[in-house]
């Protein structure tokens, strides 16, 4: 099935969790937002123009064919590539192009890949005690006491992810979804602002799938979360707002019957399948 018949597709919307207006507050402005932004790779130009802005608890869908520069964009949010020319902001006051990796993520920027990086080894509860947003020096981390406060936050992660009869388990039985959901829960105990989620259902059973919509759409409001996602059923059934990247800027922004119906959209997709 080519990307445009998937983008227009409707037989695998999870009807339960179709969107509904957001109660978000977002009188505050954005939280994110790159303006112009650009760069080139050995002369291919991987962001060209890019501008998007993302509002303050917003669940926002970016959708585009391979080399659309999705991947590209989340390394420039998360200072992985420096662009050629743009300006990159986390709210009003930091400039993202002038913080290092670890200042980004300390600021409350959190990324999940699409590969799940868990310690197998280790439980569940293990994993995420690791996680939680305190001071990783080796000194006080040795020193480290598990407060009641710390624990309570593991236990709210935990029911939150959907993972609490598993705590005790070592993390390499669990499933590929659920490996999912504990690198999510990993990303949470830093109490991040921004989650950037890269393709979070790939390899997914259909039952996981509608979980994980469940665990997204929960965390919006909360959390601002922008998901990169191949497989249309799936935004369909979480996206409010979807963003259509191509060559490296924004071809249509709105909901998603709006995306699949935008003739920029139509004319780019069933062009390149000509």
């Amino acid at each position: 099935m080519s990307f445009f018949e998937e983008l227009t597709h409707r037989d695998r919307v999870f009807e339960f969790l179709a969107p509904a207006p957001s109660p978000v507050d977002v009188r505050h402005g954005p939280i994110l937002y790159l303006e112009d932004v650009s760069v080139s790779f050995d002369g291919f130009k991987a962001i060209n123009n890019l501008n998007l802005t993302i509002d303050d608890g917003e669940l926002r869908c970016i959708i585009g064919p391979n080399g659309a520069g999705k991947t590209t964009m989340m390394d420039i949010i998360t200072g992985k590539t420096r662009p050629d020319t743009g300006s990159v902001w986390f709210g009003s006051r930091h400039n993202l192009l002038a913080l290092s990796e670890p200042d980004i993520a300390s600021l409350g920027i959190g990324r999940k890949f699409q590969k799940p990086t868990v310690f197998e080894a280790l439980t569940v509860f293990e994993n995420l005690e690791l996680a939680m947003a305190t001071d990783k020096r080796i000194l006080p981390t040795l020193t480290a006491v598990m407060t009641a406060e710390y624990r309570e936050r593991i236990d709210e992660v935990l029911a939150l992810i959907g993972l609490t009869g598993l705590r005790d388990r070592p993390a390499g039985i669990l499933s590929h979804g659920q490996k999912q959901w504990l690198e999510i829960g990993m990303l949470l105990m830093q109490k991040p602002r921004l989650l950037l989620v890269d393709e979070p259902v790939a390899g997914m059973t259909e039952q996981e799938m509608e979980r994980t919509a469940e665990l997204l759409t929960g965390l919006a409001g909360q959390q601002s979360v922008v998901v990169v996602e191949h497989d249309m059923g799936f935004v369909r059934s979480i996206a409010r707002t979807v963003t259509v990247l191509h060559q490296g800027s924004v071809l249509a922004e709105g909901s998603m019957d709006e995306v699949a119906n935008d003739p920029d959209v139509i004319r780019v997709y069933l062009g390149e399948e000509a």
